[in-house]
């Protein structure tokens, strides 16, 4: 987020201002596609808090919240209550994100859990190698350490 978004004064105050003077009052210049990006990353991190919020709410296959979930349940409701809409499967999910390395990996990203060709879970990246996700029936929403290789990565658009 540039800091022109973050004050909406200081684009009226800049008013046809040259990029010295916007770096002199603290200011960033716009880059096409990073206003996207970074308003991408936003998003992603505020669906992980909420992800994060709903620690030990009850796995309920089905369910999308705001009490219990199953696992892309929780998906879609933290990306929702952070503005983007994702379609309801674990496996719908994964076709309607932007695909990344593991390399390319960041904090709020989805993590898609596969057996050949079909995607079986789906979580929120959290970092450090682990996501929160909602496991199984008898579990409850948690952070884990991702426990296979056998996972793709998605980034929501």
């Amino acid at each position: 987020m540039t800091a022109l978004n973050r004050v909406p004064s200081l684009m009226a105050r800049a008013g046809t201002a040259s990029a010295l003077t916007l770096a002199a009052v603290g200011a960033t210049i716009a880059v096409p596609g990073a206003a996207s990006e970074a308003a991408a990353a936003t998003t992603a991190t505020k669906a992980l808090r909420i992800a994060a919020s709903k620690k030990g709410s009850p796995y309920q296959w089905g369910a999308i919240g705001p009490h219990r979930f199953d696992c892309s349940g929780l998906t879609l409701y933290s990306f929702k209550k952070a503005g983007k809409k994702l379609p309801r499967t674990a496996a719908q999910q994964y076709n309607t994100t932007r695909h990344i390395s593991a390399g390319s990996r960041k904090a709020g990203d989805l993590v898609f859990f596969h057996s050949g060709g079909y995607v079986y879970h789906v979580g929120i990246y959290a970092g450090k190698g682990k996501l929160w996700h909602a496991p199984k029936t008898g579990d409850v929403v948690r952070l884990q350490k991702i426990w296979t290789r056998s996972v793709s990565y998605g980034r929501v658009r």
